[in-house]
């Protein structure tokens, strides 16, 4: 099968799209106008850019060069975990980016060493980086939808907190049903991607591979394992990332320290 390659002007075709949605902010006074055109300028910069990067890296193929690239994504995944979380506390920024961290280099090192153990070099880029993409964009999707609903289930739910440690329960069992709350909330997402996979939508990894001329059965193959990879990447950094602020809102002697968690304007 032949890979057709797009050209920059078949790329601006596609672009013209946004005036889609820009009119739809403008008929319903959404005001949503301003947001899409940053968007927009960003996707195409942001993708250009890591275009260059990764030619370069591509070519480059040395385990340093990679793994700086792995570690500044890294960096970046866990710093926009937090940024959509209203209520933080001291030190959310480092629990985020160790559970962050953590899940998505421990799970692309199972994907890597066990999965993928055919190929050459475990720093292979064309392995390395976009497994390791995939990863981090669910598994950050996932702990700042997780830590978001239980830091806000806390600070709601802070007289019953209160009230059942007071009765004599412990720290864990006043917090465990925000806990609970919030590693499903986190990890629905993934799970409703994997039951509707292949019959509604098509992944982008597979996606990709068909466009590039590989042969449907092995793109479906990849596309499995990466799931799977996927699945436990943000069941791991949402429970990381929880269990860690859990940590942080309740003393050894079973206190809760609500007053930690302070309320930031989103932009």
């Amino acid at each position: 099968m032949d890979y057709l390659k797009l050209s920059y002007l078949h790329v601006g075709y596609a672009s013209l799209l946004i005036l889609l949605n820009a009119g739809i902010s403008v008929w319903l006074k959404l005001r949503l106008e301003r947001s899409l055109l940053i968007a927009s300028i960003r996707t195409v910069t942001q993708l250009l850019l890591i275009g260059w990067i990764l030619q370069w890296v591509f070519q480059c193929e040395q385990w340093y060069v990679v793994l700086g690239i792995l570690a500044v994504m890294t960096l970046i995944a866990g710093l926009t975990a937090v940024q959509r979380n209203e209520r933080r506390y001291q030190g959310i920024w480092l629990d985020t980016l160790l559970a962050v961290w953590i899940s998505s280099w421990s799970v692309t090192a199972f994907g890597l060493f066990i999965v993928l153990n055919g190929i050459d070099k475990w720093y292979q880029p064309q392995y390395a980086v976009p497994l390791l993409g995939m990863i981090l964009g669910n598994t950050l999707n996932g702990i700042s939808v997780g830590l978001s609903t239980f830091t806000e289930n806390a600070y709601r739910r802070n007289e019953e907190i209160e009230t059942m440690l007071c009765l004599g329960a412990t720290r864990w069992e006043a917090i465990s049903g925000p806990i609970r709350r919030a590693l499903t909330t986190g990890m629905t997402p993934i799970i409703n991607s994997m039951m509707i996979v292949g019959i509604v939508s098509l992944p982008g990894m597979m996606t990709g591979q068909l466009l590039a001329g590989t042969e449907p059965a092995d793109a479906v193959k990849y596309q499995i394992a990466i799931m799977f990879l996927i699945a436990s990447a943000t069941a791991l950094g949402t429970a990381g990332a929880v269990l860690l602020s859990y940590q942080r809102l309740f003393t050894a002697d079973h206190q809760f320290l609500r007053s930690r968690l302070q309320v930031r304007q989103l932009s």
